[in-house]
C-alpha cells in the first residue's frame, strides 16, 4: 500500500513540477500526423459520369498568399511549392520543362496555374516527416465554393518547411499557426462545411433573435421620442357630450335641473342650460 500511495503521489508531483495535466501527457503520446489529422479533415475524391468528383468533403481552407502551383486534377506529374518562413517558393522553371517534358511522353500537354490569394481548397493529404521537419499538405480547389464551372479540381501539393531540429519539438498549435500563415481555416463556414452550415444558421437565427430585439428596443425609443399628446381643452359653451369625449366620464353627476355640475378627479366641470360656463 505505501509503494502504491508513493507512487500516485510522485506521478502528481511530476505532473505539478512539470506543469502538464494529465491529458496533456497523453497528448504527448499521439503522433503529430494524427493531431494534425484531427483538425485538418481531408477530402475523399471519387468519380461519377461527369468524371472526378467530391465524395466527402473536408476541412474548407483559404489560400492568403499567391504562387502555389497547381495541376488539373487528372495530371499524374505535380512539383512541390514549398513555404518557408513565411515566404511561398514556387517550382523553378527548370522543374516546370521538366514537367512539361514527361507530361509530352505521355502525348499531354502540360497545363499548370498559380492558385489565387482568396480560393477556396480542400486538404487532401497530410504527411509529417520529423527527420526533413517538413509538413507536406496536398490541397484540392473546391470548386463549389469557388463557383467554378465546369469543375476542374486543380491540385497542388504544399511542403511546409520548418526549422532543421524544430519541428519534432513543436506543438500542434505551432504547426497549425504555420499552415494557417498560408493555408487558412475558412471561418465562415466553421472549416467544416456541415458544421459551419449548422453553425451559421444557429448564428444567422441567434443575430436574427437579437436583430428583432434590437428593432423593439428601437421601436420603444421612437415612442419615447415622440412629442407628448396635445392636452385636451375643455371651454366654455361645450356640451356634455363633448366634455366626455374630451376626459372620460366623470366619477359623480350632480343634477341640479338647468344646473348639472360633472366631477372628476382633479376638476368640476358646471353646465347651466346644458353648456359649459364654469370649471373648477
Amino acid at each position: 500500500m505505501r509503494r502504491k500511495v508513493g507512487s500516485s503521489a510522485l506521478r502528481v508531483a511530476l505532473i505539478a513540477i512539470v506543469g502538464l495535466t494529465p491529458c496533456a501527457i497523453l497528448a504527448q503520446g499521439v503522433p503529430l500526423e494524427d493531431q494534425l489529422k484531427a483538425q485538418y479533415t481531408l477530402v475523399k475524391m471519387g468519380a461519377d459520369t461527369g468524371g472526378a468528383a467530391v465524395v466527402e468533403q473536408g476541412t474548407i481552407l483559404v489560400i492568403k498568399k499567391g504562387g502555389i502551383l497547381s495541376v488539373p486534377y487528372g495530371d499524374t506529374s505535380l512539383a512541390a511549392t514549398k513555404y518557408q518562413d513565411g515566404v511561398v517558393h514556387s517550382p523553378n522553371n527548370v522543374v516546370m520543362k521538366g514537367l512539361g517534358f514527361g507530361m509530352g511522353k505521355l502525348g499531354r500537354t502540360q497545363t499548370t496555374r498559380l492558385m489565387q490569394v482568396g480560393e477556396k481548397v480542400y486538404p487532401s493529404k497530410l504527411v509529417v516527416n520529423l527527420p526533413k521537419d517538413q509538413v507536406d499538405m496536398g490541397i484540392i480547389a473546391c470548386d463549389s465554393c469557388n463557383n467554378t464551372s465546369p469543375t476542374t479540381f486543380y491540385k497542388a501539393d504544399v511542403v511546409f518547411q520548418f526549422p532543421k531540429g524544430t519541428l519534432a519539438t513543436a506543438s500542434p498549435s505551432q504547426v497549425e499557426d504555420t499552415i494557417a500563415a498560408l493555408l487558412a481555416i475558412d471561418d465562415s463556414v466553421g472549416g467544416d462545411q456541415g458544421g459551419g452550415q449548422q453553425g451559421g444558421g444557429q448564428g444567422g437565427g441567434n443575430d436574427q433573435q437579437a436583430g428583432n430585439q434590437g428593432g423593439g428596443g428601437g421601436g420603444q425609443g421612437q415612442q419615447q421620442q415622440a412629442p407628448p399628446p396635445e392636452p385636451q381643452q375643455i371651454e366654455k359653451g361645450q356640451t356634455p357630450d363633448q366634455v366626455k369625449a374630451a376626459i372620460g366620464t366623470p366619477d359623480k353627476i350632480v343634477n341640479l335641473g338647468a344646473k348639472q355640475i360633472y366631477v372628476y378627479k382633479d376638476i368640476k366641470v358646471t353646465f347651466l342650460n346644458g353648456k359649459v360656463s364654469d370649471v373648477q
